[in-house]
């Protein structure tokens, strides 16, 4: 080699970011430019909105479900019960239709609590 064409030995490396969080958008670190106020916006918002509503559905759906169907007749007169008479004496009565019930009662009641105090202010935060 030519003594005058050797290069220094940092002139010929790339430099690269230090933290693989310098690269990564904003919106997948959770934090927020200072502007946005740190809520939701755009295809978050109604993903966050989208998502409330289908718990909720959820809840409600699988709560009338529990409380309903331990007082029907197929709650214990089904082919699953039939070779464990023990287990359906224990299914069928009232005490476990009651909590079965109540259950279901707690669901809704958790389903609908949750829609009356939905709110679209700030995301929720993320703690890496």
């Amino acid at each position: 080699m030519n003594p005058g064409s050797e290069r220094s030995e940092d002139q010929g490396r790339r430099t690269f970011p230090t933290s693989i969080e310098a690269s990564v958008p904003t919106v997948f670190s959770g934090s927020f430019p200072s502007g946005s106020g740190g809520g939701y916006s755009g295809f978050h918002l109604w993903l966050h909105r989208l998502t409330v509503l289908l718990f909720v559905f959820v809840c409600a759906v699988v709560g009338v479900l529990l409380v309903i169907v331990p007082w029907r007749p197929e709650w214990t007169d089904n082919r699953l019960l039939f070779s464990y008479p023990g287990l359906r004496s224990v299914i069928g009565s009232g005490f476990v239709r009651g909590l079965t019930s109540g259950l279901g009662l707690l669901n809704i009641w958790i389903g609908f609590w949750e829609a009356i105090h939905y709110h679209e202010g700030k995301s929720p935060s993320r703690t890496p």
